[in-house]
C-alpha cells in the first residue's frame, strides 16, 4: 500500500469490498507551499491550489490526503471536487507515471481522533508525472485498522527503536 504505484482509493475499495467516498476538508489557494509540504511541491509552477479530503468506506475512515497543484492544472483535472484524484486524472485512459518520493510515520491529535486510533500513523507522499512534467504532488495518511485486512505492521516497534 505504501509504495505501490497503483489507486490508494481502489485499492480501499478492493480491501473493504465498499466504494470509497471523498470528503473534501479544504481546497485554497497558497501562493507559495507551507513549510510543512513535502519540498517537492516546491518544483510546481505557483500559484498552488492545496486540497485535502479523508477517504471514506462504509462510514469509516481509512486515509487523510492532501494534493498540491498548479492553479491552471487543478482547473483542468480537479472539476468534481468529490471524486478521487485517480478517477479524474485516469479519464480518457491517457498515461501517467508516479513516484514515490519518501514515507514516514506521523503523530497527530486531529488524526487520532479521526481515526479513533493511536498513533504514530504511516504516510507517503509521492508526485504524479504526465508528458515528463511534473503535475501533482500528493500526501496520504493511513488508518492503522487497514492492518485488518493487510496485516500488522511494526509501527510501534520503529517509533520505539528510534535512535
Amino acid at each position: 500500500m505504501l509504495l505501490g504505484d497503483g489507486s490508494p482509493t481502489r485499492h480501499l475499495r478492493l480491501l473493504t469490498g465498499h466504494e470509497v467516498k471523498v470528503k473534501l476538508i479544504a481546497m485554497e489557494y497558497e501562493h507559495t507551499a507551507n513549510q510543512e509540504a513535502p519540498i517537492e511541491v516546491k518544483e510546481l509552477d505557483p500559484p498552488l491550489l492545496r486540497r485535502q479530503v479523508w477517504l471514506t468506506c462504509n462510514s469509516q475512515t481509512l486515509a487523510w490526503a492532501e494534493s498540491w497543484w498548479n492553479h491552471k492544472e487543478a482547473k483542468l483535472h480537479l472539476k468534481n471536487k468529490e471524486q478521487p484524484i485517480w478517477k479524474s486524472l485516469t479519464q480518457g485512459r491517457s498515461e501517467l507515471f508516479r513516484e514515490v518520493d519518501g514515507l514516514a510515520l506521523v503523530n497527530a491529535d486531529w488524526l487520532k481522533a479521526e481515526f479513533e486510533e493511536e498513533g504514530p500513523f504511516w504516510s507517503r507522499h509521492y508526485r504524479f508525472f504526465r508528458q515528463e512534467r511534473e503535475l501533482t504532488v500528493i500526501r496520504e495518511v493511513f488508518n492503522p485498522q487497514l492492518e485488518k485486512w493487510l496485516g500488522p505492521t511494526p509501527r510501534n516497534e520503529l517509533k520505539t527503536n528510534k535512535k
